[in-house]
């Protein structure tokens, strides 16, 4: 008895996790090739969750440490912080990562990026829980169409 109880929750806990994993998507990670002896790099993204979430963090190999940053206009001076909170993701709205505005900052990172490869990126959520994602890395002149963040 105990063994089908314990296979219930245990399934259960996994519904409920693939459930929030599916509330959740990430497309078109990107970042930009470096030039040599780069020490950092921005990557941008788009996210779409149905439920109101938080982007907790990110993680990757590329780099001693992985931040989520946000740079905005302060008194005329652009600035760039760290959100060490995280990022909020509203419910049924897009939050675009982007240059100019909120990214995922990889700092130290171990190798150049050549344009053409991709890569793995782990960003974590307070509810979706982690989520593999391939950042592409784009030419170093790089810029998307609509280069503007919302939150």
């Amino acid at each position: 008895m105990f063994k089908k109880l314990a296979l219930f929750a245990a399934l259960a806990f996994s519904a409920n996790l693939s459930l929030a994993q599916d509330s959740v998507s990430v497309d078109q990670v990107w970042t930009r090739a470096t030039p040599p002896q780069a020490a950092n790099a921005g990557v941008f993204m788009t996210i779409n969750s149905k439920t109101a979430d938080q982007l907790l963090s990110a993680s990757s190999d590329l780099a001693s440490k992985t931040e989520i940053h946000e740079m905005k206009i302060s008194d005329g001076v652009m600035k760039m912080r760290q959100m060490t909170a995280g990022l909020p993701v509203a419910s049924n709205q897009t939050l675009t990562l982007a240059p100019g505005g909120y990214h995922i900052m990889l700092i130290g990172l171990k190798k150049g990026l050549v344009a053409g490869e991709k890569h793995a990126l782990t960003l974590n959520f307070a509810k979706a829980g982690a989520i593999n994602v391939s950042i592409d890395v784009k030419n170093i002149a790089h810029m998307p169409a609509a280069a503007t963040h919302s939150h």
